[in-house]
């Protein structure tokens, strides 16, 4: 199993290199999910790949934001140079950027983004359409689920990587706003300011009730590989060599059996938030998983750098070589050193001399040329062909070694490609506004649902609930699970609300769309699917969403402008789910029972964040709802506007229905959401 670290910069790369890592992930300076990591320039990633090479190290390279329609080009201008310097592989989330990069890069490894939110096995056969070579799981899945995961993954020949050590964030990969609303630093976009790390109470003051302590599976690495994980990911762009060293070297140990305690120790000294969890692993969940950085854990810290540092301090030798040296009389000394690839390198010293004093000796000639500290490579085999009675000096030897390695340097340290795709945004074509764009109205139950449905295009309710009391003539949405657990439930769901007259599914994940699409239901694909661009329309258009629901971070003036192969809509009403999660936070400090679905939390500034459960998962939803009726001159250029209906009354949703049927629609407290800012 591949131990895979990370590189926030050229120091945490060496850092990572010398301490075991197989493989390393960085990211450039644009569309990098960590974009506040020093990362890379185009010169540094290069020397960066030839150094990796030479190590036998592979680099994986992260182009893993939401794309902007504008930003295309340049991404793949980007992924385009990493391609010719010999990237090994591209770790991307954006659907449409992945989709473009397997028609101009054919030969590039494509690798999915934990953003993409893979957790559960009926994404497999679409991301497989899509040229996906491995996928980064979800980090919320147990044992049991992963290896259900890499067996189906193993038959569509795609591979599986699990992260294993580092920071938990609260809310499922690429499904968190919350950064991008209380602070306009998108996390889809790289720029996450951590907000969850401060207080966020569910129950009186000074709580941190969406902070989780970092995860470490070190101890189960073995359990991993057997399940057929390919690679173990540790998470840390942002984090210093010494801490990069200490998880890297940990898994090394792990994996060769060689673990050791005090190691685990200066790892959880030089980074931890009062210890660490096995997170979701194990299916428990609980209070036990939270934790905040502490004093205590910074000044820990101090005391363990000095033991890291002799960690990766020196060279690590671990490309075995050949050694055959051939000294006789006569001859120019020569030397060949063949490596694991089966690169081969001859040079050619001086002519020995006729022993005066003392004769060079085999063991002297093995002695010198297996002097490789300082590079990359030990002696494997050696065999030396030597005549008697003659003599070379130490200083001819150590030349002829020097010279021979950094031969072997150049061979290893190869170039990819010289590809030269282009990429050419398409012509911004403003779409034709409508007189009234299709009104699709979300509740959270059925109760909630208006006598009155007039001006409603189609009623979406939870697929769980019972859509019977819906009046004949409008369109019944069923609202499948953003988190699925159970496809097989989900399945017989499907078809049991298809007996019932339910066409259409609203479908948040890749596995919802497939699911939904082979079980005969016209799919609208929500906005967790990130889309931001043209291309992405079309490509989850191809994979079988009928209408799309755009990015709640896309600019709406300039969103005016994305079209493609697939009708879209805008959320347009209603509390922002901010964070999905698979550990309620309410549950810190009450049961479900006496929670009652009226849970919430507050930050320090006093805000109130409901929280909503539903099938083994949480979402945070905004303090204030979206309200974008009186915007039609913005509104109108969509197919359809979606209100989120969560806490409101039959009487409340009517009237909102009826502000964006007439143009002219007030509530007290609202926000335009993104749509009128520039997320970065």
């Amino acid at each position: 199993m591949e131990i895979l670290s990370p590189a926030g910069n050229p120091q945490s790369l060496f850092a990572a290199v010398r301490t075991g890592a197989d493989a390393v992930y960085l990211g450039l300076k644009d569309f990098s999910a960590r974009r506040n990591a020093d990362n890379f320039s185009e010169s540094e990633l290069k020397e960066a790949i030839r150094y990796c090479h030479i190590r036998g190290v592979k680099v994986y390279v992260a182009i893993n934001t939401m794309i902007k329609e504008a930003e295309l080009a340049a991404a793949v201008d980007a992924a385009k140079s990493a391609y010719n310097f010999g990237a090994d592989a591209f770790i991307v989330s954006d659907i449409g950027l992945i989709s473009v990069l397997g028609k101009l890069l054919p030969g590039a490894a494509l690798h999915a983004s934990t953003q993409m939110t893979v957790h559960s096995p009926a994404a497999l056969k679409a991301l497989k359409a899509l040229g996906i070579k491995r996928v980064v799981l979800a980090r919320e899945m147990s044992k049991k689920e992963i290896a259900g995961f890499a067996l189906e993954a193993k038959k569509e020949g795609i591979e599986v990587e699990v992260f294993v050590h580092g920071a938990l964030c609260m809310s499922v990969s690429g499904q968190c706003l919350l950064s991008s609303v209380l602070g306009g630093r998108s996390g889809n976009r790289g720029l996450c300011a951590g907000p969850c790390r401060l207080e966020f109470s569910a129950e009186g003051t000074g709580r941190h009730d969406l902070s989780l302590k970092d995860l470490s599976l070190i101890d189960e690495l073995n359990e991993l590989k057997n399940m057929g994980v390919t690679s173990a990911k540790i998470e840390g762009r942002m984090k210093r060599p010494e801490y990069v060293a200490a998880a890297t070297a940990a898994c090394r140990a792990a994996l060769d059996g060689k673990s050791d305690p005090a190691l685990i120790e200066a790892l959880k000294s030089v980074f931890s938030r009062s210890g660490f969890t096995d997170g979701y692993y194990n299916g428990k969940l609980g209070g036990d998983m939270f934790g905040i950085r502490t004093k205590e854990d910074v000044l820990n810290a101090e005391g363990a750098f000095s033991y890291i540092h002799t960690l990766y301090r020196a060279e690590r030798q671990s490309v075995p070589v050949n050694i055959n040296a051939t000294v006789k009389a006569g001859e120019s000394a020569t030397l060949c050193l063949k490596d694991d690839r089966g690169n081969k390198v001859t040079v050619k010293g001086p002519l020995p001399e006729a022993a005066k004093v003392k004769s060079t000796t085999a063991d002297d000639l093995r002695a010198a040329l297996s002097k490789l500290g300082g590079t990359p490579y030990f002696a494997n085999e050696t065999d030396i062909a030597l005549e008697g009675g003659v003599y070379i000096g130490l200083a001819a030897i150590n030349a002829m070694r020097r010279e021979a390695t950094e031969k072997l340097d150049a061979l290893r340290a190869y170039d990819n490609n010289a590809a030269d795709a282009v990429y050419v945004n398409k012509k911004p074509q403003k779409r034709t506004a409508k007189k009234q764009p299709r009104i699709y109205a979300r509740f959270s139950g059925e109760s909630r649902v208006p006598d009155d449905l007039s001006g409603i295009d189609a009623v979406i309710l939870p697929f769980e609930c019972d859509f019977s009391s819906l009046p004949k003539g409008v369109l019944k949405i069923a609202d499948l699970p953003r988190y699925i657990t159970d496809e097989v439930a989900v399945t017989k769901r499907l078809y049991e609300l298809k007996s019932a007259g339910v066409s259409a599914a609203y479908c948040g994940n890749l596995a919802a769309v497939t699911l939904a699409k082979n079980a005969g239901f016209k799919v609208i694909a929500a906005n967790g699917l990130n889309c931001a661009n043209s291309e992405s329309i079309d490509t989850i258009a191809q994979l079988g969403a009928d209408e799309i629901t755009l990015s709640a971070e896309v600019n709406l003036p300039k969103a005016k402008y994305l079209s493609g192969k697939a009708d879209t809509g805008i959320f347009a009403y209603g509390r922002l789910p901010l964070m999905l999660t698979r550990n309620c936070p309410v549950r810190n400090v009450k049961t479900c029972a006496k929670c009652k679905g009226t849970g919430s939390l507050k930050d320090r500034k006093g805000a109130r964040f409901p929280v909503v459960c539903r099938g083994g998962y949480s979402e945070v939803l905004n303090s204030t709802p979206i309200c974008l009726a009186d915007k039609k001159e913005d509104t109108g250029y969509f197919d359809f506007l979606l209100l989120y209906f969560t806490d409101e009354d039959k009487k409340t949703a009517r009237t909102v229905i009826d502000g964006y049927i007439s143009g002219r629609g007030e509530i007290k407290d609202f926000t335009r959401g993104l749509y009128y800012k520039n997320v970065i």
